[in-house]
């Protein structure tokens, strides 16, 4: 799984290695997350909390049934490992958990050990340290990540070596266009000088924090759209031009290219790109759906051509 030259620690809890060696840029991502990890375990959380919650996303759900039984999948990002612990739960898919914030993944190891989930693994790392060898998994899985570095292109180039031929990546940033209303907050506060009727006022206005009835989950939530130290924005065009530098192909993207409802029971079926116009509109749209009221992030997924 690793390169021959990573220096590889293997820390007190077991299941939670260290590897590479963090840029400077990935210090001060640690140490934002280290105040208030992303997403945040509720105290009541329980196994079954997190099936519910991959039920409740078609997304998540309908890649979990449609990636199959025997895979090696990477998190690339993972935070507390939700989705890794949910990805892992009831299958013998090899599951990597990997992230720049040792806080966020102890909590993420903790509650795999509690409920006994021994095919996932816990790796804390910089992702541009590159320390996994090439070619190595069916499925790597990065969304709410890359947008969050000092260049998401360059840390694409890196994790897109990491899927082997005939494999599949899935990449969610945020977009340009379906995170507006997002930005129309954050300069609210930032106007507002960041004061507590700043916040108190953006809290009335984000639908996500206005249903949030956990103080931990609501503050973490917060924090991570309106206070993060690094964001970036990206379109689908732009995602599709670095599938066609690195020798992918288009699978599919959510929202979809051509308009049309996604097709979640057929998610590694390829669809249609259609052109510029289509995707924009679709990018304009998400203002007005569910995506576009909870930060405007947008999915890609790709496979990887033979060599």
């Amino acid at each position: 799984m690793f390169k021959s030259s990573v220096k590889i620690e293997e820390l007190s809890e077991g299941n939670i290695f260290r590897v590479g060696v963090k840029a400077q840029s990935a210090e001060l991502i640690e140490k934002f997350y280290e105040e208030m990890p992303f997403p945040n375990f509720d105290r009541f959380e329980t196994i079954d909390d997190i099936h519910a919650k991959v039920r409740e996303n078609k997304f998540t759900l309908s890649f979990k049934k449609s990636v199959g039984w025997g895979k090696k999948i990477i998190e690339v990002g993972s935070g507390t490992s939700q989705l890794s612990i949910a990805l892992a739960s009831g299958t013998n898919n090899e599951v990597v958990a990997f992230d720049a914030t040792l806080g966020s993944l102890r909590l993420g190891a903790v509650f795999a050990k509690k409920h006994e989930i021994d095919n996932c693994i816990f790796i804390n790392g910089d992702l541009n340290s590159d320390p996994f060898v090439s070619g190595y998994f069916d499925v790597v899985w990065c969304s709410g990540v890359l947008h969050h570095t000092d260049c998401a292109e360059k840390g694409f180039k890196v994790i897109q070596e990491w899927v082997r031929p005939g494999g599949y990546i899935v990449i969610g940033l945020y977009n340009s266009y379906g995170r507006a209303r997002t930005l129309f907050r954050q300069l609210l506060y930032k106007f507002l000088g960041k004061s507590k009727f700043g916040g108190a006022l953006v809290r009335l206005l984000d639908p996500v924090l206005r249903q949030c009835k956990s103080r931990l989950k609501n503050e973490a939530w917060f924090r991570d759209q309106y206070e993060h130290p690094c964001e970036s924005l990206h379109t689908i065009d732009e995602v599709l031009q670095w599938f066609d530098l690195a020798g992918f192909e288009f699978v599919g993207s959510l929202p979809t290219c051509d308009l049309k409802p996604y097709d979640y029971e057929n998610m590694f079926t390829k669809k249609n790109r259609e052109n510029g116009f289509t995707r924009f509109l679709s990018q304009i749209f998400m203002l007005f759906s569910h995506s576009g009221s909870e930060g405007g992030l947008f999915l890609m997924l790709g496979k990887k051509k033979p060599r």
